[in-house]
């Protein structure tokens, strides 16, 4: 047992959802004490940070029901069942913002709330897109609007408090490095 570990003593599925399912578990705790878990399990998703070839981020304004406003992010979407990340990326590319790739590059991938979910997000990046003629329908229930904002413009969006999230603040900042 390593030094930090919970062990679980019983868990309980609360809720199974289309994409997120809930669990309660009750753990017994380094110093033998024991604590409840509320825990979520997310299947993963894929973020993609496209640049044209003007240099410019390509970003989607989308509403998100649990703010109540809406956000500018870089395009980003669910894995499907046992779906590859590099596949899902660019479908979600393709969906978000009617561009595709044939040469998207790992970034990073990291956990967005550990302290209550398992969420992996796989980060993509591309500098080369292609404009596609008939791009696929994104999802019924998604509706986004597209921009293409440079590096410094971005950071504006960033200090007015339109981009919020950790993916595209993430996206932001590693391209700043690489601008250094």
């Amino acid at each position: 047992m390593h030094r930090f570990e919970e062990k679980t003593i019983k868990s309980k599925k609360i809720f199974k959802g289309n994409i997120i399912d809930v669990q309660v578990d009750e753990v017994k705790l380094p110093n033998g004490e024991t604590a409840q878990r509320e825990l979520v399990y997310h299947p993963g998703a894929v973020a993609i940070i496209p640049i044209t070839a003007e240099n410019k981020i390509v970003l989607v304004e989308q509403y998100r029901k649990a703010l109540e406003r809406t956000l500018i992010e870089i395009p980003a979407g669910k894995l499907e069942n046992n779906e590859n990340p590099l596949t899902a990326a660019v479908r979600e590319l393709e969906e978000e913002t009617g561009y595709t790739t044939t040469n998207l590059s790992q970034v990073t991938s990291f956990y967005t709330s550990p302290g209550f979910a398992n969420e992996l997000v796989y980060v993509y990046v591309t500098n080369d897109l292609i404009k596609m003629e008939h791009p696929p329908a994104g999802d019924d229930d998604e509706f986004v609007e597209i921009m293409e904002v440079t590096l410094d413009e971005a950071k504006e969006l960033v200090e007015e408090g339109r981009i919020q999230d950790a993916k595209t603040n993430y996206a932001i900042l590693y391209l700043h490095a690489l601008n250094k």
